[in-house]
């Protein structure tokens, strides 16, 4: 989120450089990067992983990657000639010594070469037990002791619990310093909520009415379609709550509920983000029933075609009693927001995915309208959709053309895809980007994460000590367990259905 320059000399190490995540995510953010000109002239990958291939090999690899999931389409070969000579790999056991010696010998001729000193960044595309000895080993070999230049990147989930994520924090500050630490959430790099801050913070428009006296309440929903795919393993002992809710639609909330910066100074606005997160109720145990619902995906029909259940996946243990729905209602209890209800849910296997932030205002004070002109009244909304499409929408009441006065709902409608001609960037390559640049305005800091997580605990002690009777208890192609409906209802709310087909037309 800095000014446009680019990054000065820059080596980036990938542990799990054989990885699904390197393949699918980073490697093709770097590519478009390098064809936008953001890259350094002096930049340099270095792959490590346990697989034993050559440089062509892995660069292969990479390619097949970049041909798949490059939003630039397949590479042209001009374009890969140049870039594949950046890319490294090195046969590693990240648990030994040795690795860590020829990777500093490595850096050291590289640099020599160049003639500078480069910006050194360690990109964890790990899994979660790998980070530590890792970091300790990062530690031992000095290999990144210039705090000006060493960066580190840590993919979520940053700890199991809030213990778990204390410890890693720990362990990590112990070899870095915090400003060197870059918690990665790619929901923050989407080019709409990035958007929030621009929409909310850039204009007078809404400001002044962006509180409990004008807002009825705010519902979040991140919905996928797709059920554990090839993450089953993993998602058994992780669920709907810790994957989505503790991380990304919490970082939603923050965006959402955050008092204005007084600049767009990295810590400025974390310091907001976290202000919020203190600010949230915590539930005692009784009360989680009341605020809390989770949910288990059975088998069902997705657009035609007929899917198994959760517990039928592959890696997921047969009487699993995680969770694949989650929805929590929360209050900020501050000033601006105090008992306005938050209403976040996500789950796998639902009808459309979707993410959308929708702001429901209250109803006028006063109707001076005849009864008649009222049928098709409605309050103001604002929609704000982060994916499939990336647009802002308000919905207002308008007088229906005719002789009476008949009020009807009309919606204004800002649509990136419409509005800009030029590719909106991966989420990726914004954040690679502003790693290589320093700027960590939109990624976690160790408080954040910490107090993201004393908000979810217990929630999550209370379901861990209580069986989940009726689990699988909602169809895959449906919006959830029944129960989810009745948390919102409870307050004479629904949940605001926005298909993405609607939105696509």
């Amino acid at each position: 989120m800095q000014s446009a320059r680019k990054p000065d000399a820059t080596i980036l190490i990938i542990f799990g450089a054989g990885g699904d995540l390197t393949w699918r995510k980073i490697t093709p953010a770097l590519y478009n990067l390098f064809l936008d000109g953001w890259l350094p002239e002096k930049f340099a990958i270095i792959g490590l992983d346990i697989k034993d291939l050559s440089d062509d090999q892995y660069r292969e690899r990479l390619h097949d990657g970049i041909d798949q999931f490059s939003r630039s389409g397949k590479s042209k070969s001009e374009d890969w000639e140049k870039f594949a000579p950046m890319i490294n790999y090195r046969k590693a056991d990240f648990t030994n010594q040795e690795t860590y010696n020829n990777l500093s010998q490595q850096i050291s001729i590289i640099e020599k070469n160049w003639g500078e000193k480069s910006n050194r960044i360690f990109y964890m595309a790990i899994p979660p037990a790998f980070i530590e000895p890792i970091a300790e080993q990062l530690g031992k070999s000095e290999i990144a002791e210039d705090k000006d230049h060493a960066r580190i990147v840590v993919e979520k989930p940053f700890g199991h619990d809030l213990n778990s994520a204390k410890n890693l924090n720990k362990i990590l500050c112990n070899i870095f310093n915090e400003c060197q630490i870059y918690r990665i959430d790619h929901y923050l790099g989407k080019e709409t909520v990035q958007n929030m801050i621009a929409f909310r913070f850039a204009n007078a428009l809404f400001e002044p009415i962006w509180n409990r006296n004008y807002i009825d309440h705010v519902q979040i929903t991140v919905a996928e379609q797709v059920g554990v795919e090839h993450r089953g393993g993993y998602y058994d002992n992780a669920g709907a709550l810790r994957d989505m809710i503790q991380n990304h639609l919490l970082q939603l909330l923050c965006l959402v509920a955050m008092e204005p910066p007084v600049s767009f100074n990295a810590d400025e606005v974390r310091n907001k983000k976290v202000d919020v997160l203190r600010a949230i109720r915590k539930y005692k145990n009784e009360e989680v029933h009341a605020n809390a619902v989770r949910g288990q995906y059975d088998k069902g029909w997705i657009e035609g075609q007929k899917v198994i259940g959760y517990r039928e996946e592959p890696g997921v243990n047969r009487i699993s009693e995680t969770e694949t729905f989650a929805a929590i209602k929360l209050f900020i209890d501050n000033w601006r927001w105090q008992d306005v209800p938050f209403y976040l849910r996500s789950g796998k296997r639902m009808t459309d995915k979707i993410s959308v932030i929708t702001i429901q205002f209250r109803p006028v004070p006063h109707h001076a309208f005849p009864t008649e002109s009222l049928e098709n009244w409605q309050p103001n909304r604002l929609i704000i959709n982060i994916q499939p499409e990336k647009e802002i929408r308000l919905r207002f009441q308008a007088k229906k053309p005719g002789i009476k006065m008949i009020l009807n709902p009309v919606e204004m409608t800002f649509n990136y895809d419409h509005a800009y001609s030029a590719d909106s960037p991966e989420a990726y390559e914004t954040l690679i980007l502003d790693v290589m640049l320093g700027d960590a305005t939109l990624f976690m800091r160790g408080d954040q994460v910490e107090s993201a997580w004393e908000i979810i605990m217990p929630i999550l002690d209370k379901w861990q000590s209580t069986s989940s009777i009726d689990f699988p208890n909602y169809a895959s192609g449906s919006w959830g367990p029944e129960e989810a409906e009745a948390l919102i209802a409870r307050d004479g709310h629904n949940w605001i259905m926005i298909p993405a087909k609607t939105l696509e037309n």
